[in-house]
Formats: C-alpha cells, sequence, structure tokens
C-alpha cells in the first residue's frame, strides 16, 4: 500500500516537472533548434530574401564558393572573415582567461570583505551593459579627442598623436578587442571567484604546514582543482568571441574600414541580410556552427586528458 502511494507521488510530480520544462523546450525548438536545421536546409539552395522566385538546389555550391582559392585575396572574401573571427578570438580570448584567473585570485585573497564587494561589482558592472552601448562608450574613447588618445600619448610621451584607434586595420582589431575584454573581463572574474570559493581552505593550510611556497600552490593546487572552472570559462570566452557581432558592426557603422573587422557574424549579415544571398549567408552560419562544435570538442578532450594530476 506504502509503495502504490509512493509510485502515486512520483507520478505527480513528474507531471509537474514535464509541464514546466515543455514550455522551455517548444521555446528552444522553434527559436534554437528550428534554425539550425532551416541553416543547413536553404545552405544547399540559392535563395535571395524578399524574391518571387522559387530558390534553385544547387549542391555544395554555396560550400565551394566560400572556399574557393580564388576568391582568397579578395579582402572581404569567406577566408579573410575566418582571419579576422580566429584574430579576434585569439586576441582576446587568451587575456581573458589569464588575467581574469589572476584578478580573481588577488580579490579571494583579500582580508576585507568590503573591499571584496567592491571589486566585484565594479568589475561586473560592464557586463550588465548591451554590446551596443558598449561599444557606443569606447567609440568616444577611441574618438580622435578622446581618452584613447590622450592616454596612449602619455603612456608613449608621444603629445597631439592621432593613434587611429578606429581607421588603422591593426588599431582597428585593437579596438574591439579591448571593448570586448572591458565587458566580458568582470564576468569571467566572478566565475573564477565562486571556483576558487570551492577548494577547501583545509588544503591550502595542509600545503603551508608542508612548506609549499605561493608558486608551488598555485600550481599544485589550484590551478588543478579549478581545472572544471578553467574548463567553463575557456568554454565560453571562446564561444563569445566567436560570435562577436555588435561591436564590429557598430564601428563600421561609424566610418570603420570593414575588412580588418569582418569576423564571420558581420560576413553573414552582409551578405543575408544587407546582399540578401540567404543560401551563402546560410552556408557561413553551418561553417561557424562546425568551428564551434570542433573547437569546444577539442578543448573538452584537452582538458579531460589531463585530469589525472598528482599533488
Amino acid at each position: 500500500m506504502g509503495t502504490k502511494r509512493y509510485k502515486g507521488i512520483e507520478k505527480k510530480q513528474a507531471r509537474w516537472g514535464i509541464a514546466f520544462v515543455v514550455p522551455a523546450l517548444i521555446f528552444f525548438s522553434v527559436f534554437n533548434f528550428y534554425p539550425i536545421l532551416n541553416a543547413f536546409y536553404t545552405s544547399f539552395y540559392d535563395r535571395r530574401a524578399l524574391s518571387k522566385l522559387k530558390p534553385k538546389f544547387i549542391g555544395l555550391a554555396n560550400y565551394v564558393r566560400l572556399f574557393d582559392p580564388a576568391r582568397a585575396d579578395n579582402p572581404l572574401s569567406f577566408y579573410n572573415s575566418l582571419k579576422a573571427t580566429l584574430t579576434f578570438t585569439v586576441g582576446t580570448f587568451i587575456p581573458l582567461l589569464i588575467i581574469s584567473l589572476l584578478l580573481a585570485i588577488l580579490i579571494s585573497n583579500l582580508s576585507s570583505n568590503r573591499a571584496k564587494r567592491f571589486l566585484q561589482i565594479s568589475y561586473y558592472t560592464p557586463a550588465i551593459l548591451s554590446s551596443v552601448v558598449a561599444a557606443t562608450i569606447w567609440m568616444l574613447i577611441f574618438d580622435p579627442r578622446g581618452l584613447g588618445n590622450q592616454w596612449m600619448n602619455l603612456i608613449l610621451n608621444t603629445p597631439g598623436v592621432d593613434h587611429k584607434w578606429k581607421t588603422d586595420p591593426m588599431m582597428l582589431q585593437i579596438s574591439t578587442m579591448l571593448v570586448y575584454f572591458w565587458k566580458y573581463i568582470g564576468y569571467f572574474v566572478i566565475l573564477f571567484i565562486t571556483g576558487l570559493a570551492t577548494i577547501p581552505s583545509t588544503i591550502y593550510e595542509a600545503a603551508t604546514i608542508d612548506g609549499a611556497n605561493k608558486n608551488q600552490t598555485f600550481w599544485r593546487i589550484t590551478l588543478p582543482l579549478l581545472r572544471p572552472t578553467v574548463v567553463l570559462v575557456s568554454i565560453m570566452a571562446m564561444l563569445q568571441c566567436l560570435k562577436t557581432f555588435s561591436t564590429q558592426y557598430m564601428f563600421y557603422t561609424n566610418g570603420s574600414t570593414r575588412a580588418p573587422i569582418n569576423v564571420i557574424t558581420f560576413n553573414i549579415y552582409i551578405t543575408g541580410i544587407q546582399d540578401q544571398y540567404l543560401g551563402r549567408a546560410s552556408a557561413m552560419s553551418v561553417v561557424l556552427f562546425v568551428l564551434m562544435l570542433v573547437l569546444t570538442l577539442f578543448q573538452f578532450r584537452t582538458t579531460k586528458s589531463g585530469e589525472n594530476i598528482d599533488y
């Protein structure tokens, strides 16, 4: 009798669980899963937006066009987009990962709780801003008469020099990296602080008794035990960099040249929305999806291979 009542309670709880999960699954299917499948489907067609002509099946022609060697010299080609995306990702992802970890350790080691809370809020504040607002703030800083030139001239002792943050190709790439770094550094610092809080203090006390210095403690204890957080942060930071769009769009619409910041997502927008080649844009989306998937799986395999560590 008791067993039947217990099973009845389980079924009732399961129904409530399903009732709460189904709306989320429907939302995900409509706004995430279906667009992915539709992008795969559309990538095999020559389809123009706002056109009355029926889409024409062309097989892999859109993909062949993307990787056509004859287009490699075109500064607005997909080759250039791959290069711009990887440059932006590497130039932003590595500093984000390293500096956010170091800042998290410094904040966690502070003795004053008030100072900890102040720094956490200060670092996290840019993360609540939209990418458009963040880009707008930094475009004012990168103005020829803005603070960017003033700071750089003060550091380099070059008064009156315009460093062309928004026009020079290399400086333009650095500018977009700085915007992303400033916006997301606080978010990843908070994640690392949360991860550090899960490490028992008794482990550090035992290491101190055994005579371990700070350098040994970091490499032998902190970093290995922080591995799950490092994996999480690295994957999130990498994916965030790969799907960057708003920053490049804001700089482009305010007079910057397109080629140095023509990342894949921006190229997808130009090709699909502005030029109305939906098939080509969908093919780019599929390539970006596969790239993100491969890099994520690679990170998982890399971090998993080093799980067995002797302390």
